[in-house]
């Protein structure tokens, strides 16, 4: 059995390392293999990813920023160049239709060239206000006054310009244009006028008249000057076909006014068996000639 001073001393030295135990820091523990290789690959990912990204391009410079905006300039420009370019031809507009049945057809057609030529892009409602607003004074206007009353409220079937074309020969039409055609083909004559002038207004008359073959051809002789007519009728070769017959017939009739044009200048300076000058009105007798022979 120990003695009394030594056990307590004893007991003293071991709370004194107990408490200097105490009172010292305790290490950190060391990492552990796994951790050290998680970590590690970790790192490495990120730096595959950061080299992986896209560089990002720099942002343009004021030179650049300028040449883009000039060339979208230009672009748009060229754009308008060519926009404005079919509205500089110049189209004759139609004239104020009135109703008479005689100019149906002029009107139409002067119509139609227009709005190909210059309102294509329109709306159909827009084109055919434009029509109607040529059509004006006597009847037309009454009519148009009822069409545009259906119009807004909705009962007329007229959608499109060529709808309302079709409502204009319809409503002011001639019931028989052959009839029309016919009795204008067999007054028309050639008269004072050039071969070509009656040769246009008879092939305009004759189409939707019916005629063709040789009553088209005689109607046509008819009309013309009985010179021109006789001299054809009385060549070697005379003209069989509608197209010979015209074609021959105009050919003729500027030979003939050419001919008359020399013989007036050559007559002014023509020279008498005595010397005199041949006065200008001895042509006269050529000119009654002339006459008789229309």
């Amino acid at each position: 059995m120990l003695p009394v001073r030594h056990s307590l001393e004893f007991t003293l030295d071991q709370e004194t390392e107990s408490e200097h135990e105490s009172s010292s820091p305790s290490p950190s523990p060391s990492p552990l293999p796994y951790d050290m290789l998680q970590q590690q690959q970790q790192q490495q990912q990120g730096e595959q990813s950061q080299a992986s990204a896209p560089r990002q391009a720099p942002p343009p410079t004021r030179e650049e920023q300028l040449l883009a905006m000039i060339a979208i300039l230009q672009q748009q420009v060229n754009t308008m160049l060519l926009q404005q370019q079919g509205s500089r031809v110049e189209v004759a507009r139609p004239q104020v239709f009135n109703g008479r049945m005689e100019e149906v057809s002029a009107f139409i057609n002067a119509a139609c060239i227009y709005i190909r030529m210059k309102m294509m892009e329109e709306v159909a409602t827009t084109q055919v206000a434009w029509v109607l607003s040529y059509v004006q004074g006597e009847i037309a206007e009454a009519w148009k006054d009822n069409l545009m009353d259906e119009l807004s409220k909705r009962e007329s079937e007229v959608e499109t310009v060529e709808q309302l074309f079709s409502k204009i020969r319809n409503d002011f039409g001639e019931t028989s244009e052959e009839e029309r055609k016919i009795e204008q083909l067999r007054m028309i004559e050639q008269g004072g006028r050039t071969c070509d002038e009656y040769v246009q207004e008879f092939k305009k008359v004759a189409r939707g008249s019916g005629y063709e073959g040789r009553p088209l051809i005689e109607e046509f002789k008819r009309g013309l000057n009985r010179m021109i007519r006789r001299k054809l009728a009385e060549a070697e070769e005379p003209p069989t076909t509608i197209g010979e017959w015209q074609e021959r017939a105009v050919r003729l009739d500027r030979n003939q006014r050419q001919s008359r044009a020399e013989e007036r200048i050559l007559g002014r300076n023509a020279v008498c068996p005595g010397g005199n000058v041949q006065p200008q009105g001895s042509l006269g007798g050529d000119r009654m000639e002339e006459e008789k022979g229309k």
